[in-house]
């Protein structure tokens, strides 16, 4: 749902002024993302520019469009089918764009941690990267965005209390519109880029998100309270524009992908540990206030949500037969885990 998060100035300066002389054509990789300058998102993409002008001898570069300048990501989208953009950083929103299959990894309420996300993912890593492949994209890395968690002006303690809220759903996102659909939520549709001025005139007053990418948003600022049961585990990527990277040399595919995946590894490994951090930082440095663990029953009711949502998807989003193939998968992980 990265999520996410994700989303200073880049951390690569006068990047043409690395650019050795020549009178080769370098090719310049347009690159959108949500991620606002001086995210950690930025400083990576920044590294690994660093090193790819580098490793390529200076032939290949990436142009970066930081912060949602370029549109939200169905805008995105819409310009990579036509070679406006080459690459971007997607949220499971973007992913689903172009393979709806791919939601699967941000279905509400299915996985109970990051590792059961990354074991599925390694189970079906042909499948999904084939659906990329075959709507035109080439993946240079998963950046998942952690765990989705429900920031609201008022404390909740459970479904009923959303259901008083004005909450926030991006606008066309499929998961989370079953999601609270299950819950019997009416929310407000908006774009990623219109939440925070939302919040700020009172349209709406819970939003959703990893921890990090509400503080890069600052969506933070607005909200007092974090419901402690995560939604989902935001699942993220980069993908880049088929055509252009059949376009590319083959000594040039091989020095970016290599060093998109060294960088993007990094990146998602970076997250992960910043997520924790950034909700304890929410908590003892911003003042938020993270409610109290539901009771087992209230968690019991979110799984039986979470089933009733995911089967509603099934056929028209992802097909049923992935379904049941992901949760089985997951049932065999956590008994073995138990033994």
């Amino acid at each position: 749902m990265s999520y996410s998060n994700a989303c200073v100035a880049l951390a690569v300066l006068g990047w043409s002024s690395m650019l050795p002389s020549g009178s080769f054509a370098q090719k310049v990789i347009k690159f959108a993302t949500l991620a606002p300058e001086g995210s950690t998102w930025m400083k990576v993409l920044g590294e690994l520019n660093a090193e790819l002008v580098e490793k390529s001898g200076g032939k290949l570069r990436f142009k970066i469009y930081a912060g949602g300048v370029s549109g939200d990501e169905k805008d995105v989208v819409k310009k990579m089918r036509i070679g406006q953009i080459h690459a971007a950083g997607f949220t499971g929103v973007g992913i689903g764009e172009v393979a709806p299959r791919l939601r699967i990894l941000d279905a509400p309420w299915l996985f109970n941690t990051a590792a059961e996300v990354e074991a599925v993912r390694q189970r079906f890593d042909k499948e999904f990267i084939q659906a990329l492949a075959d709507a035109g994209y080439v993946l240079l890395g998963w950046t998942d965005l952690g765990s989705v968690y429900v920031f609201s002006k008022t404390p909740f303690k459970g479904p009923e209390d959303m259901k008083k809220a004005k909450m926030w759903v991006w606008e066309g996102d499929p998961i989370a519109e079953a999601a609270y659909k299950a819950m019997g939520l009416s929310p407000v549709p908006l774009s990623v880029v219109d939440v925070l001025s939302s919040l700020q005139t009172g349209l709406i007053d819970a939003v959703y998100g990893p921890p990090m990418g509400v503080i890069a948003l600052q969506w933070h600022s607005r909200t007092k309270h974090i419901y402690a049961v995560p939604m989902a585990e935001a699942s993220g990527a980069v993908l880049l524009s088929r055509r252009f990277f059949d376009a590319l040399a083959p000594e040039e595919r091989k020095v970016l992908l290599e060093v998109s995946s060294k960088h993007l590894k990094r990146l998602l490994e970076m997250t992960r540990k910043e997520n924790a951090a950034a909700l304890e930082t929410l908590v003892k440095k911003q003042g938020l206030v993270l409610s109290e663990k539901p009771s087992p029953e209230t968690m019991k009711l979110y799984r039986e949500l979470g089933t009733k949502a995911r089967k509603e998807l099934a056929g028209r989003l992802y097909p049923a037969d992935l379904l049941a193939r992901v949760e089985k998968s997951l049932e065999d992980l956590r008994k073995k885990k138990a033994d």
